[in-house]
């Protein structure tokens, strides 16, 4: 168990010397549990290993085709090339309840890829020289028809997404012109193959582009609530079904703290593990939030 969620925060605080040197955040909820290492600058995704000893990472495109161990202090432990598969725009990496780790390359920031893919990894722990993919899952969106469509309707650039029962289900970002924080809800199934990601729900959360452009998703482990990431809050998805995300409910939690938070996990039903991305002199931190 990763001991700086047993151990009160301010003895974490005294004896990791990466906390001392993180940035206060004036909230009594989100903590800073340490610094990312200076060579992570632009972390996207974040996820455990199945014993929850190490916090896997990843980087967005431009950076290494890589996925990186940390421990429960923050240090670097492992950097894991992915033999098969290169970097184009990873946004999110997460892992299913046998400890299975998949690899989001959906990035999609101009709208115009029609390369989308989900990789899966045999990725299980930090003593690994490479991993390689063992599954690739190709998919395109149902209802895209132009690569790229007009700008009011820039919705399938994705950064998020989660695994359940044998099925991907993503959430897209908005980057239309006229931002109004709609998103949509796509699912695709967890095999290797090239399919249309069925559109199951069109949603809209509040507030402008920090409050609801999602950067990352994760979802609990009785599978009936979803967090969405977005730079200023969490949104806690509940009330949809396997096939159905229309009926969805939507709740708001503010974290007080604006960043570029990039990737979110639960680590337990009750506490997310978030990262952001580093930004001059802010960001580039592991925090815990609990509910």
């Amino acid at each position: 168990m990763l001991r700086f969620l047993i151990l009160p925060f301010i003895f974490l605080l005294s004896c990791n010397p990466k906390a001392q040197n993180s940035p206060t955040v004036k909230n009594d909820e989100l903590k800073v549990l340490f610094s990312l290492p200076k060579k992570l600058k632009e972390v996207s995704g974040i996820t455990l290993s199945k014993d929850k000893k190490t916090i896997w990472v990843i980087e967005d495109r431009g950076n290494k085709n890589a996925i990186y161990g940390l421990n429960e202090n923050g240090d670097l432990v492992g950097k894991v090339p992915v033999e098969n598969a290169e970097n184009t725009d990873w946004e999110d990496i997460i892992s299913d309840a046998q400890g299975n780790i998949y690899i989001g390359d959906f990035g999609n920031n101009d709208n115009d890829r029609q390369d989308l893919v989900i990789l899966k990894t045999d990725l299980k722990d930090a003593s690994q020289k490479t991993t390689k993919v063992i599954q690739t899952t190709k998919f395109h969106y149902q209802g895209q028809t132009e690569f790229p469509p007009k700008k009011s309707n820039w919705l399938y650039d994705c950064e998020a997404f989660v695994e359940m029962g044998g099925n991907f289900y993503l959430f897209t970002k908005n980057r239309s012109k006229g931002f109004d924080g709609t998103f949509l809800v796509f699912k695709v199934p967890n095999k290797e193959g090239n399919f249309e990601a069925k559109l199951i729900g069109r949603l809209k959360l509040e507030g402008g582009y920090n409050d609801a452009a999602i950067t990352s998703a994760t979802i609990n482990s009785a599978n009936n609530k979803i967090v969405l990431l977005t730079h200023k809050n969490i949104h806690v998805l509940t009330g949809f079904t396997p096939d159905d995300f229309k009926p969805a409910k939507i709740q708001k939690i503010s974290l007080h703290h604006n960043s570029q938070k990039e990737a979110v996990v639960f680590y337990d039903d009750k506490t997310l593990i978030i990262a952001d991305e580093k930004a001059k002199a802010e960001g580039g931190n592991v925090y815990q939030f609990d509910f």
